[in-house]
């Protein structure tokens, strides 16, 4: 299901684990006026004011939701050559994939309880599944035999089930 266009205020309004002044001041995309909507199944950016801050925006029927995450400051080191996207699924050079742990809203949150994810470092999910950014991969990209559709549906299942986890209260 593709995000609508969402205006500033309802993306720091959406936020469910941290606080509304952690919400006011997050920053928003750098090219947040030309962000291609069209193909985008959520909202994700790298905070361009805190490098170790990322956020997700989902579409729900209830509203967008928005997910706070941070990011390691120390990026794991490892002899793996690639790693897997755990929302799309997408094969990534191990740098192309990054841990992503959320506090839980409410109490729980407050009390430093988190979930964490791996993600695609630059959370451009929907733009590899469609084609329009490529991993960097050094044996080549994986192939499968879904279609888009049920590429996207199996990436917001997936996404759902992690939002699911961050705000039950």
């Amino acid at each position: 299901m593709l995000v609508e266009p969402l205006s500033e205020k309802q993306i720091r309004s959406s936020f469910v684990n941290c606080t509304k002044g952690e919400a006011a001041r997050l920053r928003l995309p750098l090219d947040f006026d030309e962000l291609p909507w069209d193909d985008l199944d959520f909202l994700g950016w790298v905070d361009p004011g805190a490098p170790l801050r990322a956020h997700l925006v989902v579409s729900r029927a209830q509203g967008p939701l928005g997910i706070s995450l941070r990011i390691p400051s120390v990026r794991r080191t490892s002899a793996v050559k690639s790693s897997m996207c755990q929302i799309c699924l997408t094969g990534h050079a191990s740098s192309g994939v990054t841990l992503l742990a959320a506090p839980l809203a409410g109490a729980r949150g407050r009390e430093g309880n988190t979930v964490g994810i791996y993600i695609c470092a630059d959370l451009a999910c929907p733009l590899y599944l469609r084609g329009k950014r490529q991993p960097k991969l050094r044996s080549g990209r994986y192939e499968e035999s879904l279609t888009l559709d049920e590429r996207l549906a199996r990436m917001s299942g997936n996404l759902d089930a992690f939002a699911a986890k961050v705000a039950a209260a």
